[in-house]
């Protein structure tokens, strides 16, 4: 499969990953464990069918590296999706989640000593402006909707700022992954199918300590209205519709970034993630009429700006407009 195919795949499918996420949480907005499971189940059956061939297919990289990945890929998950269940937003999460650029740079630096030009740390320092002025007019908002007594509003906020502090714990430890399978790959060779089966099969023991939450959500989403399937005639919870939407672009949209990783440079993936972002935060807005105001917007065009710096888009594109003046500088 080749580049575009796999642009194709990560677009439509985690832009409609997002909306049917977003219409899952304005439900049940605890709904993250199941959802969730039900995403990791759906990737470890077909991997355990056709890459692993039903388990006959020895792995190339090492069972206890997956062990290591694995435990850091479920924490970030779960924690991800747990997080909207306090008061967080669905904008303000991907808005957060856009920060990822920032704690690969502290961890480059810390652990692998890794030093970044004047350019990097200004368009860090953007990102963090523009994550942090979203955050602060959240916060804002979460006061100002929290009718009642003085003590009402304050539990409120500090559910909310709960929610902040685990998405920032995923952002740190998701880094600490990319890290951890950077190594891998250049010791092992990249392996995008084979990783992705253990990174979503090893982890399913793990959904037990879960399974009280998942089964109260089994039994919300089972009562919920019927609706009838177009062009299959079947009859299901909508609910359970929604999830199904959830899991099959779940599975294209992370099978479209793994593809990409094989087939493209860091900086090609990392433009085609962030315009995926922006799009999805777009569409979030303007359908479900969620909460942005003028400053939502600042920031988050703060955090796009600092993005394209950070990948070096510009240069990028003066290379291709000015072919000539690239190899005029290469001959000196």
């Amino acid at each position: 499969m080749g580049p575009v195919a796999a642009v194709l795949l990560v677009f439509v499918g985690c832009c409609s990953n997002v909306v049917s996420l977003e219409l899952l949480v304005r439900e049940f907005p605890g709904c993250g464990n199941i959802v969730t499971f039900a995403q990791f189940v759906f990737i470890a059956l077909e991997g355990f069918i056709f890459e692993t061939n039903l388990g006959r297919k020895k792995p190339a990289i090492p069972i206890s590296n997956y062990v290591i990945m694995v435990t850091m890929f479920f924490t970030v998950s779960v924690i991800n999706n747990y997080a909207l269940n306090f008061n967080i937003a669905m904008p303000l999460h991907m808005i957060f989640r856009s920060g990822s650029l920032i704690a690969n740079m502290i961890l480059g630096i810390i652990i692998l000593k890794k030093r970044y030009s004047a350019s990097k740390y200004l368009s860090i320092a953007l990102i963090s402006a523009g994550i942090f002025i979203c955050t602060i007019m959240s916060a804002r908002q979460v006061n100002v909707a929290s009718d009642g007594s003085e003590e009402q509003g304050f539990y409120a906020f500090m559910h909310w700022l709960i929610g902040i502090g685990m998405l920032t714990f995923a952002l740190l430890m998701s880094a600490r992954m990319g890290i951890f399978q950077e190594t891998l790959y250049k010791q092992y060779g990249k392996h995008s199918k084979e990783a992705l089966f253990y990174n979503h099969c090893l982890p399913l023991p793990g959904f037990l300590l879960l399974s009280t939450d998942i089964y109260n959500h089994y039994v919300h989403f089972s009562h919920s209205a019927p609706v009838v399937i177009p062009m299959v005639g079947v009859t299901m919870p909508i609910l359970w519709l929604y999830l199904l939407i959830n899991v099959i672009t779940q599975y294209v949209c992370i099978r479209g970034v793994f593809i990409l990783t094989t087939e493209c440079t860091s900086l090609t993936v990392t433009l085609v993630v962030t315009l995926r972002k922006f799009l999805s935060l777009i569409f979030s807005i303007l359908y479900f009429q969620n909460p942005f105001t003028s400053w939502h917007w600042l920031g988050t065009a703060v955090v796009f700006l600092g993005t394209l710096l950070y990948t070096e888009v510009w240069s990028s594109v003066q290379a291709v407009l000015r072919p000539s003046d690239v190899k005029e500088k290469k001959a000196k």
